[in-house]
Parts: C-alpha cells; sequence; structure tokens
C-alpha cells in the first residue's frame, strides 16, 4: 500500500492532480486508515503511470477515460482505442503543420530588420499588422 506522497512520488504526478484524477473518477477512490490518511494499492499506480504516460502523449482526459473503459476488453472493443490513437496522431500532425508554417513566417520576420535602427523597425511592423504576413500560420 502507498501513501499519496509515495505515489507522487513513484509516479512523478504531483498530490493536488492526484486528488483531481480522484475526483474525475479516472482513478478509483483509496482506502483510508482509521487516521483518515489515503492508501492506494498497485492496480492504482499502474494505473496512474497508465494516466500520466497517456497525458505526455497529449492525450486530453476524455479520451484517456474512454481507453481505461477499455480494461478487460476484447476483440472489436479494442477498436476504440485505435480509433483514439488515431485520432490523437491526425491532431499532431496538424499541429505540426500549423507550427511549421509559424516557424517560417517567424524566420521571415527575423530577416526582415537588417540591423539598421534609423528607420520604422521591419520587425516590430511585421508582429503588428498580420498583413504583412506572407501566408496563413
Amino acid at each position: 500500500m502507498y501513501s499519496i506522497g509515495e505515489l507522487s512520488r513513484q509516479t512523478g504526478v504531483k498530490v493536488p492532480t492526484i486528488r483531481f484524477y480522484e475526483d474525475k473518477g479516472l482513478l478509483p477512490r483509496p482506502v483510508r486508515t482509521a487516521g483518515n490518511q489515503r492508501r492506494y494499492d498497485g492496480a492504482t499506480l499502474q494505473r496512474l503511470q497508465f494516466i500520466r504516460h497517456t497525458r505526455e502523449l497529449g492525450l486530453p482526459l476524455a479520451d484517456i477515460e474512454a481507453l481505461l473503459t477499455l480494461e478487460g476488453a476484447q476483440g472489436d472493443d479494442l477498436n476504440r482505442a485505435h480509433e483514439i490513437a488515431e485520432q490523437q496522431l491526425s491532431e499532431l500532425r496538424g499541429r505540426i503543420a500549423r507550427l511549421r508554417k509559424l516557424e517560417k513566417e517567424l524566420a521571415r520576420i527575423a530577416k526582415a530588420c537588417n540591423g539598421q535602427h534609423d528607420h520604422v523597425c521591419a520587425v516590430l511592423h511585421a508582429f503588428a499588422d498580420h498583413g504583412t504576413c506572407a501566408g496563413s500560420h
């Protein structure tokens, strides 16, 4: 059995976040000692490690909750896990594409200034006016 502090140390998840996950139903309510301290079992530790890893992969809590409901599922019921992974991958690729556009635009803006400051700063002008951008970003 683990205290909430030990669970936090072993997983790297902060204590308030563990409580938040309990409140959201992602973690089961812990048993309590006579002194009203929370005690967690190994299964809860594993579940919290799963939640932390999926959060690191960028999954929203709703998808994590859906994945947790698949625990013990078999066959076609597991297609939902694949769908969630594919959706997350698609969203990530979209964010990467937007970041690449943003990178190009910021590189263009940074090069707009020749270092001479005897005129209107091209960088400040570009930041102030979206119309000067080379494209959408």
